[in-house]
């Protein structure tokens, strides 16, 4: 986006004052952003900075779909309305091409989404919401915001959990919690938003086999099927080798741009 006029500066109250009501186009994000003039960075407009250029952006695709016409069509108009509110010009890439860019990136991403799950059951006697909770403290996992869920944190603050352990949120929110019968807990890694060196497979096997151990349940999958360690290797191996593969397409489990992808 070039400012026009022969001497091009544009504070960062107007910028603020021209941004769009909303920063999405459909489900994408959309983000603009200033050159600052003293720190010669591009940043998210702030008051008090003076900008003599700005970019915008809109995010190609993540599990919503692909970017489509209408939604770069409407990234293109509250990009257009910004320009104009700041004496700016913008230029905008073709858009069939950015759509095509958009559907490969999609195709990509849907091949390569991994959300992996263990279920684990009990064995006999069902468990009281507490109990699941003073287990799972033990292990790391602190209580999350929706009733029923409780995460365990990435060593890093701000970023996605490791791993996530639900169970019925209705019994969580059981006049008599004591009275709460649970038969099933579920773990989930989003191996996406998680960096591998976090090692979180890893992490997801020990906390099953501790659960199962200290609550008298057994592991399976979401269709009530064992997992055996092997089968665990297995996944295992093949969960390297989809880290390698993200990493050559640049995008890294657990980066800002898997994270924005894959969300």
């Amino acid at each position: 986006i070039a400012l026009d006029g022969a001497n091009p500066v544009v504070s960062g109250e107007a910028a603020i004052a021209a941004m769009p009501s909303t920063r999405r186009a459909g489900t994408k994000p959309l983000a603009i952003e200033g050159y600052n003039l003293t720190t010669l960075n591009w940043e998210v407009p702030t008051a008090g900075h003076r900008y003599g250029g700005f970019q915008a952006g809109v995010q190609l695709a993540n599990r919503s779909g692909a970017l489509n016409e209408i939604e770069y069509s409407e990234f293109v108009v509250k990009t257009q309305a910004f320009a104009d509110a700041i004496n700016a010009t913008p230029e905008f890439p073709e858009m069939l091409e950015e759509v095509a860019r958009a559907r490969e990136l999609d195709q990509f991403a849907s091949a390569h989404d991994a959300q992996l799950g263990f279920t684990i059951r009990a064995r006999d006697a069902s468990w009281s919401p507490g109990y699941v909770q003073q287990n799972a403290a033990h292990l790391g996992f602190v209580a999350g915001v929706i009733p029923g869920r409780m995460v365990l944190p990435a060593s890093t603050e701000g970023l996605a959990p490791l791993l996530v352990l639900s169970f019925d949120p209705q019994a969580a929110l059981a006049e008599d919690p004591a009275q709460s019968a649970i038969r099933d807990i579920a773990l989930h890694l989003d191996v996406a938003q998680v960096d591998r060196n976090e090692q979180p497979f890893d992490r997801m096997r020990e906390v099953a086999a501790e659960l199962a151990h200290t609550m008298d349940g057994v592991v399976t999958d979401d269709n009530g099927q064992l997992l055996t360690a092997a089968t665990m290797d297995r996944i295992g191996v093949e969960l390297q080798s989809l880290y390698d593969t993200l990493e050559q397409r640049d995008l890294a489990a657990g980066s800002l741009l898997a994270r924005r992808l894959f969300a």
